[in-house]
């Protein structure tokens, strides 16, 4: 019983709803979707006579969007987001904009279409959407692992700032805990740091004293037990 109404609910077709504002674009669409099987066409108008609430009263997999040039459009994706968790949004025609592409994301846009996608490409974009995939162009998805690498940098970095002001280490003892980690000598750390091997062992002493151990090694695993040092 449970493996029969996976296949149907596997066979069923996908609820669509196309918003356009080029009537002509917009039939056509209508009339190449509703040929399909797979699809269960619930609806289409011009963006200016589209509410949310008619969009969520169709309880639609999809709705489909031409554009994200206005801000109306963009508190519909949203408002959709909060209020119809089960209607993903997929824009097509879209230019090939980082920018653009970037802050549909950030609304919560699962699929994006460029103006030379085929009727093909956007019924497969159609499917993997309500299967739980997102759907952009290549160049565009290297934008956005740019965008999450930047943002996990600029994190890290605060994180370790945050540890050495916890801790009290300046940015010298920063750096010399790190070659004392590595196993380095008070002679090593001076020539590698530009200093007096006097200066050395105070900075070592102070860093002692901070983290309120006896020796070197355990000031080195304390700090490390902190989150500063990898293991």
């Amino acid at each position: 019983m449970s493996l029969r109404m996976d296949e149907e609910a596997h066979l069923s077709p996908v609820s669509v709803y196309l918003v356009a504002e080029n009537r002509l674009l917009r039939e056509a669409l209508v009339h190449v979707l509703q040929k399909r099987a797979d699809i269960s066409f619930v609806g289409n108008c011009r963006f200016s006579e589209v509410t949310t609430e008619q969009i969520c009263k169709t309880r639609c997999d999809i709705l489909l969007l031409d554009s994200l040039e206005t801000e109306g459009r963009e508190h519909l994706v949203a408002a959709l987001n909060e209020r119809a968790r089960q209607t993903k949004a997929i824009l097509f025609g879209m230019d090939e904009n980082p920018g653009i592409f970037l802050r549909a994301v950030g609304l919560g846009v699962r699929g994006y279409l460029l103006k030379n996608a085929s009727s093909a490409e956007m019924i497969a974009a159609i499917h993997g959407v309500a299967e739980g995939a997102a759907i952009c162009p290549p160049k565009l998805c290297m934008s956005l692992f740019q965008l999450v690498s930047e943002d996990f940098r600029q994190k890290s970095g605060r994180i370790d700032q945050q540890t050495c002001i916890k801790l009290g280490l300046t940015y010298r003892q920063r750096e010399l805990v790190t070659l004392l980690a590595k196993g380095l000598t008070n002679k090593e750390i001076a020539l590698a740091l530009h200093l007096s091997k006097f200066t050395v062992k105070n900075h070592i002493y102070r860093i002692m004293r901070l983290v309120d151990v006896g020796s070197r090694h355990e000031a080195v695993d304390i700090i490390r037990a902190g989150g500063f040092l990898p293991d």
